[in-house]
């Protein structure tokens, strides 16, 4: 096979490989092999290979003899093997690398520094990696993305590479960044840090190229001061946070995405959010809210106030938001909607509102009347009162409905109007989403 270009074996058992099996093979370029049960690399391997996936094996060591001539390599990935541990002089030829992914080995020790200068993305996701030393990314000049996600790390790896563009330290031990950690970062576009134990973060706003910060599942108690202007996405999800105060948000013009759910949010400065113009998915569920925060961004399309103590909705706190599509009312307090306060919001496409103690009346059916008219899904909820009408659904009810037609709830001129959509009065008319998912996503 003396032209063959590559060559890929995968999930075939294949316990070794014979020595020098691809040494003459001077045109391969891309060797796979991957899901087998090898126990070491293959021997002697052609000069000009470029690609080569070893991942799903039982590898337990590395030598420097095993890449030995590789000066043409791009691609090593050795991901979910038995490597425990890995020294620099292993992979000193490789000086054309460019995607090192190490991930899932166990490895406990890494001791560099690497002499890669051309590597790019360097991967060693789920490993049992403590610390890193000192020098180890003295020569790695050229890396953009570093994932270290699911390690034992305890604190923020030294001396960071100032070409990095994205650094994931998600699933770590983590209990503080400092400025010095990150200082140097200018470039840094994305920076994942969830799941952590992080009690402050201190540094960001030397992040000056920051489009995204992850921070969920940390012990945060605020937000952090001097957040970078370039942030577009923002996730302080499941952490401690009481108080929301504008001076945190106030320079923010291009965030478009804002998660500051399961936290403990009581108070929400009125405004807070006002100067972030492009904002268009907040999500507030389960804090510990009783109103809905005034003076929101006009763009915000999607509303999460899932799980909050809520009781009634005010036309401030909606007036203003007409491109909002998506609002989540779950599991509040609420007893009754005001059908007016819909009037602001002409573009509503989901509107969910079960787990609420609904006080289902004949002004609520009014309510329910004009989501018919808007053509929007809701996910309706349950009558705690009446008590004739305990458990029923006052979106979908019959009974409930023909005890109020003889109220002359619904006047002929609504009828006229209404008639044009069809049926109103048949509340199988109305699209009720019975699914729990919903997407964050919004354009």
């Amino acid at each position: 096979m003396s032209s063959l270009e590559e060559f890929v074996l995968t999930c075939s058992g294949t316990e070794s490989v014979e020595a020098n099996t691809f040494k003459t093979l001077n045109t391969l370029r891309t060797l796979e092999l991957w899901k087998n049960k090898l126990s070491q690399i293959p021997s002697s391997l052609p000069a000009n290979l470029e690609v080569l996936k070893l991942g799903d094996n039982l590898i337990s060591v590395l030598h420097e003899s095993d890449f030995e001539g590789l000066k043409n390599l791009r691609v090593l990935d050795i991901q979910s093997n038995l490597i425990m541990a890995l020294s620099f002089i292993t992979l000193s030829s490789l000086r054309s690398l460019q995607s090192l992914i190490l991930d899932g080995n166990n490895m406990e020790s890494v001791t560099g520094p690497f002499h890669l200068p051309n590597l790019k993305y360097l991967s060693m996701e789920n490993n049992k990696l403590q610390s890193l030393s000192g020098n180890f990314f003295t020569s790695l000049h050229s890396l953009l993305f570093l994932n270290l996600n699911g390690n034992l790390l305890t604190d923020m790896p030294p001396e960071l590479p100032t070409s990095l563009l994205s650094l994931k330290l998600e699933r770590n031990q983590l209990k503080m960044m400092k400025s010095g950690d990150v200082k140097q970062l200018a470039n840094l576009s994305e920076l994942y840090l969830s799941e952590n134990q992080l009690l402050s973060v201190d540094g960001v706003q030397y992040l000056s190229s920051l489009t995204r910060l992850e921070l969920a599942g940390n012990k945060l108690q605020t937000i952090p001061l001097r957040l970078p202007v370039t942030l577009q996405k923002i996730d302080f999800s499941n952490n401690l946070i009481e108080q929301i105060q504008a001076q945190e948000f106030q320079n923010l013009q291009d965030l478009k995405h804002l998660f500051l759910d399961n936290n403990s949010v009581t108070t929400f400065e009125d405004g807070a959010l006002q100067k972030c113009t492009l904002l268009s998915n907040l999500a507030l569920e389960q804090n510990l809210l009783h109103s809905i925060p005034l003076r929101l961004p006009h763009m915000l399309a999607r509303l999460d106030l899932k799980g909050n103590h809520i009781q009634r909705i005010k036309e401030q706190e909606l007036s203003h938001l007409q491109h909002l599509q998506v609002l989540n009312l779950r599991n509040n307090k609420l007893s009754t909607l005001d059908n007016n306060l819909l009037k602001y919001l002409p573009r509503l496409r989901y509107l969910y509102l079960d787990g609420n103690p609904w006080n289902c009346t004949c002004d609520l059916l009014k309510t329910r009347r004009v989501l018919m008219t808007k053509d929007a899904e809701v996910k309706g909820g349950h009558c705690t009162s009446p008590t004739e009408s305990q458990g029923e659904s006052w979106m979908s009810s019959k009974r409930i409905l023909h005890l109020c037609a003889p109220n002359n709830l619904y006047s002929s001129e609504e009828g006229k109007e209404t008639g044009k959509k069809g049926n109103n009065d048949d509340p199988s008319s109305l699209r009720v989403n019975t699914d729990d998912y919903y997407d964050y996503e919004i354009d």
